[in-house]
């Protein structure tokens, strides 16, 4: 690799790793095998850099490939594991308290890890990264329609998940 391309690379990483890894978070709710993720999703940027880099589609091939290598690192583990643990703090929080707004983090990301891998990448592509549906659908290789139904069930999942009812009815009273 040419220094000059290899200096856009590094450029690249710096800049985007951490929201790559963030993104890995959220799909997979374990930050090692998010960084883990985010790592081979960046070796393998790395390998077609060049070619990647003249097409102007960067950004949008490294979120592809950590998506793919995140759901596929779920696909293969085991069925014993579970993501998350019990529950972390007491229901009754002050909104004005930084440990409510991690609890409120925790809640969140739990009840993301109950969605299906692909319903979780819906959500986690549309409302945390903010991407269109055709960008979504770009990311995980299907169809535009597959990603708005998908995201239709994880959201229907979310509304009548406990722990989220809770956050909301503590929002309303808040």
């Amino acid at each position: 690799m040419r220094p000059e391309t290899e200096q856009d690379y590094i450029e690249f990483v710096t800049h985007q790793a951490n929201a790559l890894c963030r993104t890995a978070y959220l799909l997979c709710g374990d930050w090692r095998r998010a960084e883990d993720a985010t790592q081979e999703a960046l070796i393998r940027l790395y390998r077609v850099w060049g070619r990647i880099q003249r097409k102007g589609a960067v950004a949008a091939y490294a979120r592809k490939v950590v998506v793919s290598t995140t759901l596929d690192a779920l696909r293969r583990k085991s069925s014993q594991e579970v993501v998350g643990g019990d529950d972390y703090f007491a229901n009754e929080t002050d909104s004005a308290d930084p440990l409510a707004v991690l609890e409120n983090r925790l809640v969140i990301t739990k009840a993301l890890a109950e969605l299906p891998p692909r319903q979780r990448a819906c959500v986690v592509l549309r409302y945390f990264d903010e991407l269109s549906v055709d960008e979504t659908a770009a990311a995980l290789d299907c169809r535009p329609g597959t990603v708005k139904s998908q995201t239709l069930r994880a959201l229907e999942k979310l509304r009548t998940h406990p722990a989220l009812a809770e956050l909301s009815d503590l929002a309303v009273r808040g």
